[in-house]
């Protein structure tokens, strides 16, 4: 299995099953803004925001979105010389237990100690798995409520 290495996110968010990644590889505009809306009732602070902000290509990319850009996440593990919160002793920090958007952090509580144990290459196969219908076999995104192909309701997470 090649591994894409921006796809590999310091905090256990896989890029490869972002909704934002998504939107940007299919140059989605209307999923964008969803995306953006989303967000921005989530998050305080983002009125001013615009759908271009969220444009990335993976967090070790040089197209990254606004939330990568200012990461404490990333910036802790650049400082702590880690790859990722799977390297650390300290996880879960406070950064992870005050994560604010809530399926991120269920993820990342579940994903972290997973690429721990089974290593990196198995984490990514295994996230890749992970995000597709059941039934149909679409490949859906982290977060998905309901196969955009089947209309099944998704809970992968």
């Amino acid at each position: 299995m090649e591994i894409n290495e921006k796809f590999l996110s310091p905090c256990g968010l896989y890029c490869g099953v972002c909704s934002i990644y998504y939107a940007t590889r299919d140059n989605n505009q209307k999923f964008m803004e969803k995306l953006l809306k989303f967000y921005q009732s989530s998050l305080p602070g983002l009125e001013n925001m615009t759908a271009a902000d969220l444009a990335c290509e993976g967090c070790h990319s040089d197209n990254r979105t606004f939330f990568c850009e200012t990461c404490a996440v990333k910036d802790c593990n650049r400082k702590k010389g880690f790859a990722g919160c799977h390297e650390c002793d300290d996880f879960p920090c406070q950064l992870i237990e005050n994560f604010p958007i809530p399926v991120g952090k269920k993820v990342i509580s579940r994903s972290i100690p997973y690429r721990r144990k089974y290593g990196t290459e198995k984490w990514v196969a295994d996230e890749e798995a992970r995000y597709i219908c059941p039934d149909c076999g679409n490949k859906v995104f982290r977060g998905v409520q309901r196969c955009n192909k089947c209309n099944l309701e998704l809970n992968l997470d």
